[in-house]
């Protein structure tokens, strides 16, 4: 009884020591340090999406948000333009610079109602620092209900330019 009790006490104990090294590499993974002056990056956003067969709009509210992760650092947005499905510049956000603080965020707001942008709308956001920073997170939330039932979720920016490079 006493060596069975042992072996069920070691089993467990392993048990928690692979799941404690499995949760471990979990935590880690995708999780890569990047640093930049400058990027510019494209941010998908969906004015609505099609449901049913019939394609019938959903529209969506979206935010984009910019947020910068240095802790020490300010960052400049420069811009942050949005553009429709065809490619075509539907309004540019920002006409000044924004700077903001270490750990700050802003976020640009499009309702529901505001469909120009399309199923294919995007933000071309361009940012700056004086010195090499934790890259942002910048993100488009959509959100959207109707019927009492709802819809969200977030797209990543892409960066397609270095602008330090």
């Amino acid at each position: 009884m006493t060596y069975r009790c042992q072996c069920n006490k070691l089993l467990t104990i392993c048990i928690l020591l692979v799941m404690l090294l499995s949760i471990g590499q979990i935590a880690f993974a995708g999780t890569e340090y990047r640093a930049s002056k400058g990027q510019i990056l494209y941010v998908p956003v969906y004015s609505n999406i099609f449901s049913a067969p019939k394609k019938i709009p959903f529209n969506l509210a979206t935010i984009l948000s910019i947020r910068n992760t240095d802790m020490w650092n300010p960052i400049k947005i420069v811009a942050a333009d949005y553009y429709d499905t065809k490619g075509r510049l539907v309004r540019k956000y920002y006409q000044q610079p924004v700077t903001l603080g270490p750990l700050e965020s802003t976020d640009i707001f499009i309702p529901e109602e505001d469909t120009t942008g399309g199923t294919g709308a995007n933000f071309i956001v361009r940012w700056t620092s004086q010195k090499e920073v934790n890259v942002p997170v910048i993100e488009s939330v959509m959100i959207g209900m109707k019927s009492g039932q709802g819809i969200s979720f977030v797209s990543s920016g892409q960066e397609i330019k270095d602008t330090t490079r």
